[in-house]
């Protein structure tokens, strides 16, 4: 199981919840903690889906809220520039065919210039391969912006130059999956990638040393799902190797092993 924080333990108790925090694991599709004992949903929508920032008072909040979209790390300027058209002016009226072809070369070199500059255009592209990683791999949309997050890091310190994109868009999406702790192997993303494992492998170390990237404990009962699904094993055998991974992990058997190979076992 990962290792839950002392702190995530006394907020499930003050929650109600009688279940062990052993047995607690998250459902990535659902966005829940659940129960591997009671089928008990303890925690819904765990995923922040609010503000970026803080406040702590009502003025603060006021103060600090501003409109439009929320800031994404997938587009250049995070987004928070606007797009021109160019077909219509301010009052919504169509406009005349030389007024609209203007508009288009304006808006032609607004995207220019929101990636005018080398990182911006970098991170475009990563951007891309992300999306695309992320499709093939059948991940959750929300990982996308998360290896984006990681990977603009990585970009804007420097760490990208002179590596392929391709890897270390790699090493950011298998970074993103350990920290939401979404049961996904680096040899199963670097299935995708030309440069091969150990050159993800590579990128992923230079990430969490140079970004200093805490990483939870792989846990192999997230795997175990996935692996009797594919054997068309039965809802018994999921629980009896919960258990097992459990009692092993009690032991001291599991620190160092490799999660999917424990479940596999």
């Amino acid at each position: 199981m990962a290792e839950h924080s002392y702190e995530f333990e006394e907020e499930q108790r003050e929650k109600g919840s009688t279940c062990p925090p052993e047995y607690i694991v998250f459902d990535e599709e659902r966005g829940e903690y659940i129960c591997t004992l009671t089928g008990e949903v303890v925690e819904e929508s765990a995923i922040d889906t609010g503000p970026e920032w803080r406040a702590y008072t009502p003025e603060e909040k006021t103060r600090r809220s501003r409109v439009g979209s929320p800031l994404s790390h997938v587009l250049p300027d995070y987004g928070v520039l606007t797009t021109m058209g160019t077909y219509r002016d301010a009052t919504g009226r169509k406009l005349e065919s030389r007024a609209r072809l203007e508009a288009e070369r304006l808006r032609r070199l607004q995207a220019k210039l929101r990636t005018a500059t080398s990182i911006e255009k970098n991170v475009e592209q990563a951007a891309r391969e992300i999306t695309r990683l992320v499709e093939a791999l059948g991940l959750p949309r929300s990982i996308i912006d998360d290896a984006m997050l990681i990977y603009r890091q990585a970009a804007e310190k420097g760490l990208v130059r002179g590596r392929s994109l391709e890897s270390v868009a790699a090493a950011a999406i298998y970074a993103a999956c350990r920290l939401r702790g979404i049961p996904k192997t680096l040899d199963e993303i670097a299935e995708y990638v030309k440069g091969g494992r150990k050159e993800v492998a590579r990128c992923y170390r230079l990430l969490i040393r140079e970004l200093k990237m805490r990483m939870p404990l792989a846990d192999p009962t997230r795997f175990v799902s996935r692996i009797v699904t594919a054997l068309g094993l039965s809802p018994k055998v999921e629980k009896r190797a919960i258990e097992i991974l459990i009692q092993a992990r009690r032991k001291g058997l599991t620190a160092g092993k490799d999660p999917a190979g424990l479940a596999a076992a």
